[in-house]
């Protein structure tokens, strides 16, 4: 599978929706995890990252502009022990739930599927880092509807044992923008993992749209020790 250029695959989508990138740095030791949101309508722009326990969860950046907090207001990012779970809606939690009640990543997906925002069904996507002991090892997900047809659900798991430093997974809702919104395809995309937390972010942030992104999350996680830094970026100030 060819590297890409995660900047050349963001600069030339202007509406993948919400991201995921999991995969290890190019030095060997740090595990690395971002998170992106974008939104086209006045309700999904109006949202920020904050910080809530080792995760985050989104809010309203101006809550008299709330329309539906349905699929906009969730816990994205969630960590569970030597894991760190981050998916694009409520079934963060249901993961968490899950694992902790000794069911995997797999499993504990088996409850839930894609968005019921039709004629969208927009994808469901999930990825787990677990962080221990100087060993690290992800999985990602995406629960869609079958070519847009929500009487059935397609369910997809990647895993990755023993990722290769210097290389990422990067797996989105759509496609590109379009009405319908079209599901992403295949398997998540190969791409570089390099640079500074800070350049990390700042090339991810930079390569969205500028009309469409709306926050940021990165987190670079020592994979001996488990310590991290954590940086999180919101249009909306």
């Amino acid at each position: 599978m060819e590297k890409l250029s995660l900047s050349n695959e963001l600069k030339n989508n202007s509406y993948p929706g919400r991201g995921i990138v999991i995969g290890k740095h190019k030095d060997g030791y740090r595990a690395v995890v971002a998170y992106f949101i974008m939104g086209r309508s006045e309700n999904s722009r109006n949202r920020v990252f904050t910080v809530e326990g080792e995760g985050i969860r989104t809010e309203a950046f101006d809550p008299s502009k709330l329309l539906d907090p349905s699929l906009i207001i969730y816990a994205p990012v969630m960590v569970l022990g030597h894991n760190t779970i981050v998916t694009n809606g409520d079934q963060t939690g249901t993961i968490y739930e899950g694992m902790d009640n000794q069911l995997s990543f797999e499993e504990a997906l088996r409850s839930r599927e894609f968005e019921p925002d039709g004629p969208n069904y927009t994808p469901r996507i999930s990825g787990v880092l677990h962080v221990n002991d100087g060993k690290f090892d992800f999985q990602m997900s995406i629960l869609k509807s079958n070519n847009g047809d929500p009487d059935c659900c397609n369910r997809y798991t990647y895993s990755y044992d023993n990722p290769v430093a210097g290389e990422g997974r990067f797996i989105h809702t759509y496609m590109h923008d379009g009405n319908p919104l079209p599901s992403f395809e295949g398997e998540p995309k190969l791409v570089e993992v390099d640079g500074t937390i800070d350049e990390f972010t700042d090339m991810i942030w930079e390569s969205l749209n500028e009309e469409n992104k709306v926050s940021l999350f990165v987190r670079y996680i020592d994979i001996k020790t488990g310590r991290y830094d954590t940086r999180i970026v919101n249009k909306n100030k």
